[in-house]
């Protein structure tokens, strides 16, 4: 394992054998495996766009619950992580039908892995697991400006979940989720790494925006109450 989302991280660098939190690395590495999977989501989705082709509002908000399942102490629980990368792997399979009916004949074999990997056994997650995670990007420069998007994506999918268990959503924040995601398979320049990690700060304001509303709609505007 390797985790070093949060401000508790081993020796300030990562933990690699047991999270600092509790995870254990057989969690962390679930996790990462799901990542990997949305991130093949968000490349069949995006390129199902780029074919001119309608997606679904629900791949979107799968997209950010998932995220939001990987954030420090949301789930560590190991059953619905590979619960998560089975359904994750049915959407895959459903985007990768419609991608295959589009004009386009967009050819699946040319993606990215994550788009096509897929495994009926859960045995071997685990496996997959270690060859996907954090360091599996050897770049340093690359790897940080990755990661540091893939954090901010998953702030952006807490808040985008929350706000639609509330009944508000926001497709354009869906959009960058996988515009985001899709991004960390590319080969992008430092410039455009940065231009990603800057886009999803305005996201995230967008995003806080809309969970502003849900609250607001769902429970009022707060007001200064006196209390015994």
């Amino acid at each position: 394992m390797f985790c070093f989302q949060c401000q508790e991280t081993a020796k300030g660098t990562g933990c690699t054998v047991k999270g600092v939190c509790g995870k254990e690395e057989s969690t962390a590495n679930l996790q990462d495996l799901l990542i990997y999977n949305l991130k093949g989501i968000a490349v069949l989705a995006k390129n199902l766009k780029q074919a001119g082709a309608k997606v679904d509002t629900a791949v979107g908000l799968f997209l950010a619950q998932g995220l939001f399942t990987t954030i420090t102490n949301a789930n560590f629980d190991d059953t619905s992580l590979k619960g998560w990368i089975q359904r994750s792997q049915e959407v895959k399979n459903t985007l990768r039908e419609q991608l295959a009916a589009t004009s386009s004949g967009a050819d699946i074999a040319v993606l990215h892995h994550s788009a096509s990997w897929v495994a009926g056994d859960t045995a071997l997650f685990a496996e997959k697991a270690k060859t996907v995670g954090v360091l599996a990007t050897e770049d340093e420069d690359v790897r940080s400006l990755r990661e540091l998007l893939i954090l901010g994506l998953k702030g952006i999918g807490a808040y985008a979940e929350h706000a639609a268990m509330l009944g508000v959503e926001d497709e354009k924040v869906y959009d960058f989720i996988i515009e985001g995601l899709a991004s960390t398979t590319e080969d992008l320049s430092v410039d455009d790494m940065v231009g990603m990690v800057l886009k999803a700060g305005e996201c995230a304001v967008n995003a806080m925006a809309a969970l502003d509303s849900a609250n607001t709609s769902a429970y009022g505007h707060p007001e200064i109450t006196e209390v015994n």
